[in-house]
């Protein structure tokens, strides 16, 4: 017994003797992977590290051309690949760990790890790893734009008469909770097939119900002012921001932003070219006149007491409301008339234009007193009368050219004050606003182009007087015929 353990030992020690010297003999040529290794399905025995690098990147590439269906809200699908994941291999290393397999260790290890092999391949995974950012652009850009917002139950007047009108589950993609669905499932579960992949869908249910909506019973405040001296373009442009305010439905808490329901004012969106205020002056541009109907709405809304949460003043002072009283919007500057609904029950705006005048009816439900009263009263706490005229000269057009840039525009402070009575006694006074109306003198544009010497000094001290009647005057004596023609 003893000789048969010595000779096997002895066969086990050459044998791996006879191992070791081979190993060493091709130590100098560059290393490769053992029969019986795999990154994933791919065999990668006999290749270098460079060679099963590229095996594998070259798997990787046609992978990103891999079809992925998201599906959205109501059975929506986007077709993806995960390329436009910015997908990468993840775990390159194991391409190393391959070539080490049978070549590292003492000399019982690496004879063992490849009597290991003949008997059970060794399978690397190929991991992935995916741009958060890229997974958010596409559900952004690409799914979100099938959501569908709830719309609450609501209500239209038809006839004098309130109807209810139905309300619609919203649908939207959750974003932060969908870019952790598919990089949890793309790095955890696909089997590198095409694959569908369900979003996380938020659903939206409607405000409201037909019985909270029979509460809206009452006028709560309404206001109305006249464009009976505008022009046909003018009256065109109130009366399509009328249109579009009319209807309005906002529920307890709800913002309202007069801008982004009148705008964008263009020609498409019913809109003509009319004086408006712009730096001083009045100019036409489209929508001209839209700051009537933000004002008389900023007056109903007044009148029922909602929160105002933000309101401007016109550059320069309006004629169909007392100073203060007013409330512009502009684009350019920024400007937007917004309140809220800070009662109890939803409201219902509603805008009419008829005989040339505008009105706003806001409708809720009226929890104030009967003896309870309020008035709104403008105080001009300064007058700023404009000085001379502005008169600019133009050499290059002869005497007797005039042309008037603007009229002038008396200049005003004030304030605006609710004043609130209870059975015909006051019992508050408190400012609601104060208002700056810039003043702008006339200005106009005079030609002094002439050969004559006596006439140009007679039209220079004329403008000099800074006054454009004077200037008229003097135009009229120079340029009137000799006599006796």
């Amino acid at each position: 017994m003893k000789k048969r353990t010595r000779g096997g030992l002895g066969l086990l020690v050459l044998m791996l003797c006879f191992l070791f010297c081979g190993m060493t003999a091709l130590a100098e040529e560059e290393p490769t992977i053992q029969a019986g290794i795999y990154a994933e399905s791919r065999n990668l025995e006999g290749l270098t590290a460079d060679e099963a690098r590229a095996n594998v990147e070259s798997y990787v590439v046609n992978l990103m051309k891999q079809e992925i269906t998201l599906v959205g809200a109501n059975g929506t699908e986007v077709k993806v690949t995960p390329a436009q994941f910015k997908m990468t291999w993840a775990n390159p290393e194991i391409i190393d760990e391959a070539i080490s397999v049978g070549t590292e260790g003492n000399v019982i290890q690496r004879y063992k790890a490849l009597k290991d092999l003949e008997h059970e391949k060794k399978v690397y995974p190929i991991q992935f790893k995916f741009d958060m950012q890229a997974i958010n652009d596409v559900l952004l850009h690409q799914c979100a734009v099938y959501d569908q917002k709830a719309v609450n139950v609501s209500l239209k007047r038809e006839n004098g008469e309130f109807i209810p009108v139905e309300g619609q589950t919203g649908y939207m993609v959750d974003i932060e909770a969908s870019i952790d669905r598919i990089n949890d499932y793309l790095t955890q579960e696909w089997d590198h097939k095409p694959c569908r992949i369900s979003l996380e869908i938020i659903v939206d249910e409607p405000k409201g119900s037909v019985e909270e909506l029979a509460q809206i019973t009452d006028v709560i405040g309404s206001f109305t002012t006249s464009y009976k001296s505008s022009g046909s373009s003018r009256r065109g442009n109130v009366e399509n921001g009328c249109a579009l305010i009319n209807g309005t439905f906002l529920y307890p808490g709800e913002e309202f932003s007069t801008y982004d329901t009148v705008a964008p004012f263009t020609a498409e969106n019913g809109y003509y070219l009319a004086g408006s205020y712009v730096n001083g002056k009045v100019v036409d541009s489209l929508g001209g006149g839209i700051c009537q109907v933000s004002t008389t709405l900023y007056n109903a809304v007044l009148n029922a007491e909602l929160e105002v949460t933000e309101r401007h003043n016109h550059s320069m002072i309006v004629s169909y409301v007392d100073p203060s009283a007013d409330a512009a919007i502009a684009e350019s500057a920024g400007k937007d008339f917004r309140f809220v609904n800070n009662t109890d029950t939803p409201i219902y705006i509603e805008g009419i234009t008829k005989d040339r005048k505008i009105t706003f009816n806001i409708y809720g439900k009226e929890t104030r007193s009967e003896n309870r009263k309020v008035r709104y009263e403008s105080e001009v706490t300064e007058v700023i009368n404009p000085p001379n005229d502005t008169i600019i000269a133009d050499p290059s057009q002869p005497i007797g050219y005039i042309v008037a840039d603007s009229s002038a525009h008396i200049g005003y402070k004030s304030k605006l004050w609710k004043v609130v009575t209870e059975n015909g006694v006051q019992v508050s006074r408190t400012q609601v606003n104060s208002s700056n109306y810039k003043m702008v003198p006339r200005s106009a544009t005079v030609g002094t182009a002439t050969s004559d010497p006596h006439a140009y000094e007679e039209i220079m001290a004329a403008i000099g007087t800074g006054s454009i009647d004077h200037v008229k005057n003097v135009i009229a004596i120079l340029t009137a015929p000799p006599a006796g023609q």
